[in-house]
């Protein structure tokens, strides 16, 4: 799943950075699970947990059951090798 242009992600671009983050949320008979995986397009002189806050805010939209789930794991990596 990638991050959508809105966040910014301009399209001649090649993404700057993959991600990986797993969210859990308690329910009355165990527990919501979900991880995705993306990339995302960091802007000159923005920080990680700028980064860290786009993606999240974009997991919520996408699944809003999630919405003050916990972060079980995040990974922000350089998408070059």
């Amino acid at each position: 799943m990638t991050v959508p242009a809105s966040v910014y992600r301009p399209v001649s671009v090649e993404p700057t950075h993959s991600w990986v983050i797993t969210l859990q949320k308690p329910l009355r008979t165990g527990f919501a699970t979900f991880t995705v995986d993306g990339t995302y397009t960091a802007k000159p002189g923005s920080t990680r947990q700028q980064a860290y806050k786009d993606i999240r805010a974009w997991v919520e939209q996408q699944k809003p059951e999630l919405v003050d789930a916990n972060v079980m794991f995040f990974s922000l990596e350089s998408n070059q090798l």
